[in-house]
């Protein structure tokens, strides 16, 4: 079996936790109550599953991001949404600064993107930002 990421191994982590304490549910309702089907949940929700395939794995990993970012998790719900991110607020603060200083470096390359739709540039998707900037320029 392949080695699980950090992150894989928090989701596994969470989802054990949600089972101990009796917060983890089924797709149909009611909760699990059975140790081997909550380990079955937590891999699939991690994506590492051994009875998926690479794309489904992929898949129901991202889905289970996103569910952690919404704060949908049982623990987030229960325990406030930022219960999982204790660890990461450093790294929030580091990356809060860097935007910041993209901010102060003019219009991003979305934006400079669609400006450039709107003109109808051709080559314009294979341009990175300094060639927008210059192919936009009056």
């Amino acid at each position: 079996m392949a080695k699980q990421s950090s992150e894989q191994k928090k989701t596994v982590g969470r989802v054990m936790h949600e089972f101990k304490r009796g917060e983890l549910r089924r797709g149909r309702g009611g909760k699990v109550k059975n140790p081997r089907q909550a380990i079955a949940i937590a891999l699939s929700e991690a994506g590492a599953s051994n009875q998926q395939s690479r794309g489904e794995n992929r898949r129901s990993y991202r889905k289970t991001k996103a569910k952690e970012r919404r704060g949908q998790t049982a623990q987030q719900r229960k325990e406030g949404r930022r219960a999982m991110d204790r660890g990461t607020a450093r790294r929030k603060t580091a990356s809060r600064a860097a935007s910041s200083r993209r901010r102060s470096n003019g219009p991003t390359r979305a934006e400079l993107y669609k400006q450039a739709q709107r003109r109808k540039i051709p080559g314009r998707s294979r341009m990175n930002k300094a060639e927008l900037q210059r192919a936009l320029r009056p």
